[in-house]
């Protein structure tokens, strides 16, 4: 049983030997069932992009504030915009009522999407496609962010492979249910504190995340990710060169029947002594499935006799609820 969160070579998953394959998702299947995270390399990421987009990020979010409230997210359903500090609690999706997160971030939907086709545009597609909120500085950002949005879901496509073999089903299960995905990317920055937190706030609280998995690019400075291992202790989230960190959410758990759980973390305040140094910048991709994918136990995953865990949902009902929940009312 992993007690702390593994780093894995995936490289070998995409040379197309089916032997490796086997293998890697098989360490990818483990370190899920264990601690529900694992570290990632040899992804196939282009680094220079990766580091584009967090000079891009940072330049963005060191804007007047006035500057980013244009983009400000019109509605607490739909994940397009700015969000300021203090604005959201992640951790009230548990059931807590905790201050707001210490952090700001900016957030972008599907970047492909066919002008007026029904699917995207009609009524039951909700608000998951609402247009994307682009500022008007930094002048590179919508196109930094559109080409890292599509890397992050070719990787995601990989991820849900790797998923699929670890469950013992066929490698392409999950390619119909992920090929017109709502997915987030959400780019945070945990600016460095300047006064004490509130009792029991955090930079982010103690939460799972909603979705088939996260692909988090995280900067190893203070104050950063912990993850709740099965004795019920907080570990801390290695951050390793040119890596990313993979958690699954709550979806993949319902559709696992919790034979794999979506698991508690949290960002965590900096050490006081620390806190001048802490400025962290967190590139994070949500991997949703398509809107109207059922979400129900696999095949498999209900022992005899027996009933699921969780009645049937769908990828974009699940979602919407938990966008809602987190929302922090205005004073």
């Amino acid at each position: 049983m992993l007690m702390q969160v593994p780093v894995l070579d995936i490289a070998p998953f995409r040379s197309g030997d089916q032997a490796a394959k086997r293998a890697v998702a098989r360490q990818v299947g483990q370190a899920i069932n264990d601690i529900g995270f694992l570290v990632i390399t040899g992804h196939g990421v282009d680094p220079g992009l990766t580091a584009q987009v967090q000079q891009v990020s940072n330049a963005f979010f060191d804007l007047p504030l006035e500057e980013k409230m244009a983009v400000l997210r019109p509605a607490p359903d739909v994940t397009r915009g700015y969000i300021p500090i203090e604005a959201e609690s992640v951790g009230r999706s548990q059931g807590v009522d905790v201050p707001g997160d210490l952090n700001e971030s900016l957030m972008i939907g599907p970047v492909d999407v066919p002008e007026g086709h029904p699917y995207f545009f009609g009524a039951a597609a909700g608000k998951h496609f609402h247009p994307n909120l682009w500022p008007a500085r930094p002048l590179d950002l919508r196109r930094l962010y559109e080409s890292y949005f599509r890397a992050m879901g070719r990787l995601a496509e990989e991820l849900m492979a790797m998923f699929a073999l670890a469950l013992d089903l066929p490698e392409d299960f999950f390619a119909d249910k992920i090929d017109r995905h709502i997915s987030r990317l959400r780019v945070r920055n945990y600016p460095a504190p300047t006064e004490p937190p509130k009792p029991g706030q955090l930079r982010a609280g103690a939460h799972c995340d909603y979705g088939s998995l996260t692909i988090l690019r995280a900067e190893d400075k203070p104050g950063g990710l912990q993850v709740l291992n099965r004795m019920e202790a907080w570990v801390d989230v290695p951050i390793a060169p040119d890596s990313y960190i993979i958690n699954i959410g709550e979806l993949m758990a319902r559709w696992t029947n919790e034979r794999w759980r979506a698991n508690l973390h949290r960002v965590v305040n900096p050490p006081a002594e620390q806190a001048a140094a802490s400025r962290r910048l967190s590139l994070v991709f949500f991997h949703n499935p398509n809107y109207d994918a059922p979400v129900s136990a696999l095949p498999g995953t209900v022992p005899a006799g027996e009933t699921p865990r969780y009645p049937p949902t769908t990828s974009g009902g699940h979602l919407r609820a938990q966008f809602v929940r987190t929302q922090v009312e205005a004073a």
